[in-house]
């Protein structure tokens, strides 16, 4: 598919419309997460962005954090109540391999931080951070497992509901923009997408980043 329009702009616009077409999906949406500015959905986020930041494939990631929360880990301490097994056994059954034991003692270790640290409620990060999002991004990284790509993970996804922090893309979604031959500056992207949340369009963009076969469909 190829996308044309009647100059750059009209083009720009265009292809980013057929983007947000085939890939107008947040990374959460796709785990199932219904996020809100709740503490459990939050939480469920921030497994996902654990899940996302090793070098494995994001359906291996988004299936094991299915699992996990099918299994009832969905909150902090249900988290670190379970067996190190049964997170193992999770992560395996989404067919998160190789990486499913370390995870594993990483999500036990990040949820009895998160209730040691934030009361479980990682909306205390937020605002001890002020709700800026470099401040966030130090904070995140405290947590096992998520170094700055998982925090840019769990910032480009949270704006949904935290928008304060946004708009925010992050390096991989300008690298998914560049790919398209799209500007990578995020107020003009956003002029681009139109009514389009930025939450929406960065995840899109990451995926073009990640797959080629995306960009050179589009």
């Amino acid at each position: 598919m190829t996308v044309r329009g009647d100059g750059p702009r009209d083009g720009g616009k265009a292809l980013v419309k057929a983007l947000l077409d085939a890939e107008g999906r947040t990374y959460a949406e796709e785990a199932g997460i219904r996020l809100r500015d709740t503490p459990q959905p939050l939480y469920e986020l921030l497994v996902l962005a654990v899940l996302l930041s090793a070098p494995i494939r994001g359906s291996a990631a988004v299936g094991a954090a299915r699992e996990l929360f099918d299994a009832g880990m969905r909150d902090p301490r249900r988290m670190a109540e379970a067996t190190w097994q049964e997170r193992v056994d999770a992560l395996g059954r989404g067919g998160y391999r190789r990486y499913d034991e370390s995870t594993a003692t990483r999500l036990g270790d990040g949820a009895r931080l998160v209730q040691r640290d934030y009361g479980g409620d990682l909306r205390r990060m937020r605002d001890e951070a002020g709700g800026d999002a470099q401040a966030l991004a130090k904070s995140l990284q405290k947590v096992p497992g998520l170094g700055p790509t998982g925090a840019a993970i769990f910032l480009r996804e949270v704006q949904r509901v935290w928008p304060g922090v946004g708009p925010y893309f992050g390096g991989k979604a300008l690298d998914g923009a560049r790919r398209l031959g799209l500007p990578d500056d995020p107020d003009e992207l956003l002029r681009l997408a139109g009514k389009a949340e930025p939450a929406v369009l960065s995840a899109a963009l990451v995926r073009a980043s990640l797959d080629k076969r995306t960009a050179d469909d589009l």
